[in-house]
This record gives C-alpha cells, structure tokens and sequence, in this order.
C-alpha cells in the first residue's frame, strides 16, 4: 500500500508532461525564455560597445574611408554595431532557449534530431556571413563605386553604409540554411532527389524574386548575388539528398 508521503515523492520525481502544463504555464515559461534572450543580447551587446570602434573598421574595410553627416550619427551607429554583433554572438544562447522551450514536445527521436540540427544552422548562419563580408560585399561596394567620375566622387555617410551592410550580411546568414532546410524535409520523406530537380526551373525563378525582395538595393546587380547562392546551394542539396540520404 503506498503511503501519502511515498505518492508525493513520486509524484514530485515525475516529470511534468506537455499535455499537463496549462496554458498559464507556457506563458510564464515562454517569458521567462524571451527574458534571457534580451538579457543575453544585453550583455553581450554591451560588451560589444567596448570594440564598436575596431568593429567599424573591420565593416568600413571593403568601401574605405567613411563619413559622418551629423554629430550624433558616430554614436548612433556605435550602438547599432554594438546591437547587432551582440545579437550574432548571442545567438546560439536565443536558439537554444528556443529549443528549451519547445523541446517537451518532441519525441525520443526528434530530441536526438535537434541536437544536430541547431549547432548547423549556427555554423551554417555564420559561415553565410562570412561568405557575404568576404566575396560577396566587395565586390557589391565595387561594382556601385565603379559609377564614380572626376565630377561624381563618392562621399559615403558612415550610417547609410552601416545600413547597407547589416542589410546585405543577414539576408546571407538566412540563405545559407536552405541545404539544411531541404535535408530535414529529404529526411521526413517529403521530398526527394528527383523532386528537387524537377523543380529547378522554379527554384531559379524564385531565386531571383527573393533577392529583388532583400535586396539592400533595387538594382540587377544586388539581386544576382543573393539569387547565384541559393541557385548553387540548392544544386549541392540535390547531391547531398541523392547520395548522402540515398533518396
């Protein structure tokens, strides 16, 4: 016979399930999760505000010399340089309380599934970055400076080109998550190998029709170097999904 105090004990050593939780619960949990995430883009953000300087040089590199138009744009665009590296390096800390929050829900195997899955969308968001900052961003500020004259010389205004950059880095960070987008559905059976090439004639189309929706700029230009990277990256998933997945 099981004495009061025994059910207690096992009760209290029996995990709550998601279908137990009311919808109070989730609430307080799902604010408890968004307030780390702004305490953690908190800290680092304003650790970041220590190297705002040396990470304006590092973002200023490939256009050169920059100006400001106005006293106060240094310190604005100090703080919004602060904000978004403090939110890049924050960001394994956001997925992870995203998981946290989401993870009762999922079973034995999709546990197992998500551990591998958000470490490589971080390392695929930042190597996206990367990409765009080291092949794609300098030759995008070439080719604009390229319409420069004797009579039309560039004078670039320290915020509008922090503007640009941040707009031009992100979308980037996004595209580069589509291999990874396509092998999890490739893994769930819902597309496969021959799937994906039959559609490739659409792929291209809506490849263009994002990069005129992201596109920092409404020029042919811009929206080229966004769309060649996803037309290539979804050409690798096919070869992944057809002989890594054998599907």
């Amino acid at each position: 016979m099981t004495t009061p105090s025994q059910h207690d004990d096992e009760t209290t050593s029996t995990p709550v399930s998601i279908g137990e939780m009311s919808l109070v619960d989730h609430l307080q949990e799902l604010r408890r999760r968004i307030i780390v995430c702004l305490i953690a883009v908190a800290i680092t953000s304003t650790a970041s505000y220590f190297y705002a300087e040396n990470l304006v040089k590092i973002i200023a590199a490939p256009a050169g010399k920059l100006y400001f138009m106005n006293p106060a744009e240094v310190f604005f665009t100090y703080l919004k340089v602060s904000f978004f590296s403090g939110f890049l390096v924050a960001l394994p800390v956001i997925l992870y309380q995203i998981w946290a929050f989401i993870v009762p829900a999922l079973t034995r195997t999709e546990r197992a599934l998500s551990f591998v899955l958000i470490p490589s969308s971080v390392v695929l968001f930042f190597i996206g970055v990367f990409f765009s900052y080291f092949f794609v961003l300098p030759a995008g500020i070439q080719f604009f400076l390229g319409f420069a004259t004797e009579s039309l010389q560039p004078m670039l205004s320290l915020g509008e080109y922090l503007s640009f950059v941040i707009s031009f880095l992100l979308p980037f960070g996004f595209i580069f998550e589509l291999p990874l987008f396509i092998l999890v559905l490739a893994k769930m059976g819902v597309i496969s190998s021959d799937f994906l090439r039959g559609k490739r004639k659409v792929v291209l189309v809506l490849a263009f029709v994002v990069g005129a929706i992201i596109s920092p700029t409404p020029d042919v230009f811009s929206q080229t170097m966004i769309a060649v990277p996803m037309i290539l990256l979804y050409e690798i998933s096919i070869l992944m999904v057809k002989y890594v997945l054998r599907k």
